[in-house]
């Protein structure tokens, strides 16, 4: 099971290493969690430096995929270089999910097309202009794709992730170990209030 997380120059480390950090928890023999960037290395909005872990080829050909954010979103968009390899996202076959101007990649891919989405505010006219609603809330998601808006809603992407890949313990797990001490039993709370009305409905037992 591969995750990759798809983190550009100038990304914001809260987006990119949050869910890494997160997603990272629920790890086993056949779980795989990259960081995936189109050069050798990117450099963050604050000059944090991170190697790349796997490639944007190798991210379209993943179980599931997180389009982080950073401050030259809108110049990824207009690199077909970048755009052209990312056609290769499929919701068909993969888990896709975009924090805060992530959503915009999304957007200018067709990905978005007739489904609302959440993203910072700084992004959403960008979002808007691209003709998706956005709407005002952390979490939303539809189907095989899902976004998020604002730094520290990553935790629910990161969680809606592994409860669709591994199942609702996985991810409580996860997010008791990096809950606040004195705070687990809210915040997992809060993370299921934001992602459980969005998660696919039980198969109906076996008669």
């Amino acid at each position: 099971m591969h995750i990759a997380i798809l983190t550009f120059q100038g990304y914001n480390e809260l987006d990119s290493l949050i869910a890494l950090g997160v997603l990272g928890r629920a790890q086993s023999d056949d779980w795989r969690v990259t960081i995936a960037t189109p050069g050798p290395k990117v450099t963050s909005r604050n000059g944090v430096v991170i190697e790349r872990m796997s490639t944007l080829e190798e991210a379209c050909a993943a179980d599931a995929v997180v389009v982080g954010s950073g401050v030259a979103t809108r110049e990824v968009t207009e690199d077909s270089t970048v755009m052209n390899i990312l056609r290769g996202l499929d919701p068909a076959r993969q888990l896709i999910a975009a924090q805060c101007s992530g959503a915009l990649v999304l957007a200018r891919l067709g990905l978005l097309d007739g489904t609302p989405a959440c993203t910072d505010l700084t992004t959403k006219p960008w979002v808007v202009a691209a003709g998706v609603e956005v709407l005002d809330q952390p979490f939303y998601a539809k189907d095989n794709i899902a976004t998020a808006g604002g730094c520290l809603a990553s935790q629910y992407l990161a969680a809606w992730l592994i409860t669709r890949l591994r199942g609702k313990a996985a991810a409580e797990e996860a997010l008791r170990y990096v809950a606040p001490v004195g705070e687990k039993e809210e915040y997992i709370e809060r993370a299921w209030r934001n992602i459980m009305p969005y998660l696919p409905a039980p198969a109906p037992a076996s008669v």
